[in-house]
């Protein structure tokens, strides 16, 4: 779910094992500020859906972190604003939106030696992923650690408006037609309420590596 530390740990995870980086959510937040720039409303979906279609989303690997660019400019700290973290529920949900994300996604992962997170990658886009990590935490600690990372970007954001916003995003998420945030069969839990972010990855990185041991990672 939201806030659960996907984007932090996966980065550590794939720094830690020399993987690429593919933060999915980052994806949708760049359509969703491209979409509010040009005017826009997530109700639009014919509209919304073409200007993903055309819209050049590139993620690259930065000296503090991914680099999101939308149609070549960067959108790295734009994306992060509480006005995007609110539409961007929306703007997921369209299927048309989910289906190029996926196609997108799954081209990125294809040659192997990706860490990808997203509310939907071991259940939809990467079923068949070697390694998967259902990622979870309490709705209160979750929205703790969002509002301090909003807030570097937002001055006028406020606990108790992130912890609202978290639970309805949990709401969508889970109630979704399309790819809705389950967690799949094969996938390891991790409640990571009351753990460090260090051990979280050596917890994380530990079962990669036997998994690699065990011939399973390619």
């Amino acid at each position: 779910p939201a806030g659960a530390g996907k984007s932090t740990i996966a980065r550590l995870v794939a720094r830690e094992l020399g993987y690429i980086y593919v933060d999915t959510g980052a994806m949708y937040r760049a359509v969703t500020l491209c979409m509010i720039r040009a005017g826009l409303k997530a109700d639009q979906e014919d509209a919304v859906g073409d200007l993903a279609e055309k819209l050049e989303i590139q993620l690259r690997t930065g000296t503090d972190g991914q680099i999101v660019l939308a149609d070549g400019r960067d959108v790295t700290r734009e994306i992060r604003t509480t006005e995007v973290a609110q539409l961007v529920p929306a703007v997921a949900k369209i299927e048309r939106v989910r289906r190029l994300m996926v196609v997108k996604q799954r081209t990125m992962a294809a040659e192997g030696g990706v860490v990808m997170d997203g509310r939907d990658i071991g259940s939809k886009v990467l079923p068949d992923a070697e390694v998967k990590i259902f990622l979870t935490a309490s709705l209160e600690e979750r929205a703790r650690r969002r509002y301090e990372e909003l807030k570097q970007a937002d001055a006028d954001v406020t606990y108790e408006r992130v912890l609202r916003d978290l639970a309805e995003r949990d709401e969508i998420d889970r109630t979704r037609k399309v790819s809705p945030l389950v967690v799949a069969e094969d996938a390891y839990v991790l409640d990571t309420s009351d753990l460090t972010i260090p051990e979280v990855v050596e917890i994380i990185v530990a079962r990669c590596r036997k998994a690699m041991e065990q011939g399973a990672v390619r």
